[in-house]
């Protein structure tokens, strides 16, 4: 589906049209006060073909990029990244998937676990143009449209501001699924050294599979932030350096909460692989103490007990009471034992 959105900025970028159509000349037919954003979300080949191979043309390994979920399915989104052409700058980053940013509100469980961690949304950002593409719902995407609808304004900025829109949108759903794998993480650290509950490694190591992946792509965008605030791009202006600036600060503060969190869950998991050692030692230390005690009486059950004639306790009128006597001695004397070593 392609949402066409255009601001003549002529006069104070007042009209904000949506599903204009496309102009036969292409992007360089723009006039000078225009400003164009096309959102493509889940769009058709066909619909891929008439934005970038006749509205915009991009280089053939740059649509590749930009296609890769829907060729490769099975090999995720492409990582974030940004290059530069003569006419177009791409970037591609990695917003958290709408299920997720949607049960912000929910438990964790019912968060992170039904979806996968990452989309991808490409980005084609020309001299007056502005081209998303995303297979999958943006919730970024959505908000920033809601957002000009009220500042139809904003847009007389440029293509630049309008992608930085999109870039802080994207990144603040970090906040409350950062927030919620805190949460987690500190209830499973207070249960876990009263009643660790079953099934805990296996959460654990899921939490830390997605804490790997989120780590992952926050380092990845931060670097992509971090070249579009260093100037080396022409199509990002310079007095929209300080917006870039403002959304790479967030995106370093949730890299190092997450980069907390793998820490913390990579602790949780050693502490909870110590404490079934623990556990596993003392039952070992009690069979042992068990064993020693019973190993004694075994020897003195089985010496009277062998099939011998001639044994001199065997007509002895207090033989049995003076073996169970003695089997007694010897487990009472084993447990002095070890209670003198501190053993229990």
């Amino acid at each position: 589906m392609i949402s066409i959105y255009r601001w003549d900025c002529h006069s104070n970028c007042g009209g904000w049209q949506g599903d204009s159509p496309l102009p036969d000349g292409g992007a360089a037919s723009l006039a000078d006060g225009e400003i164009w954003w096309i959102d493509l979300e889940n769009p058709t080949e066909a619909e891929e073909a008439a934005v970038f191979g006749k509205f915009l043309p991009i280089h053939p390994l740059t649509l590749e990029d930009i296609t890769k979920p829907r060729r490769e399915p099975d090999r995720g989104p492409h990582l974030p990244k940004v290059e530069e052409f003569s006419d177009y700058l791409f970037v591609i980053i990695n917003p958290l998937c709408a299920e997720l940013t949607l049960g912000a509100g929910k438990r964790e469980s019912q968060g992170i676990s039904r979806c996968s961690t990452s989309t991808q949304l490409s980005a084609v950002l020309a001299k007056r143009v502005l081209i998303t593409h995303h297979f999958e719902s943006s919730t970024a995407v959505t908000e920033v449209k809601q957002f000009l609808t009220r500042h139809t304004g904003l847009a007389a900025r440029g293509p630049d501001y309008l992608f930085h829109l999109v870039l802080d949108a994207s990144v603040d759903e970090y906040s409350p699924v950062v927030d919620r794998l805190s949460d987690r993480l500190d209830t499973i650290e207070s249960r876990m050294f009263r009643r660790p509950p079953d099934g805990l490694l296996a959460r654990l190591l899921k939490l830390k599979r997605r804490i790997v992946s989120l780590r992952k792509t926050l380092i990845l965008e931060r670097e992509v932030l971090m070249r579009l605030t260093r100037g080396e791009f022409e199509l990002v202006d310079e007095r929209e350096i300080a917006y870039y600036r403002n959304v790479y600060d967030h995106l370093v503060r949730y890299t190092e909460l997450v980069e907390a969190a793998r820490e913390m869950v990579s602790d949780l998991l050693q502490s909870y692989m110590a404490a079934l050692s623990n556990r596993l030692n003392g039952i070992m230390k009690v069979l042992a103490m068990i064993s020693t005690v019973v190993l004694p009486m075994s020897l003195i059950a089985g010496i009277y007990g062998m099939n011998f004639k001639v044994l001199p306790e065997l007509e002895w009128t207090w033989g049995y009471p003076f073996a169970l006597g003695l089997m007694l001695t010897t487990a009472i004397v084993s447990l002095a034992i070890f209670r003198w070593r501190k053993w229990f």
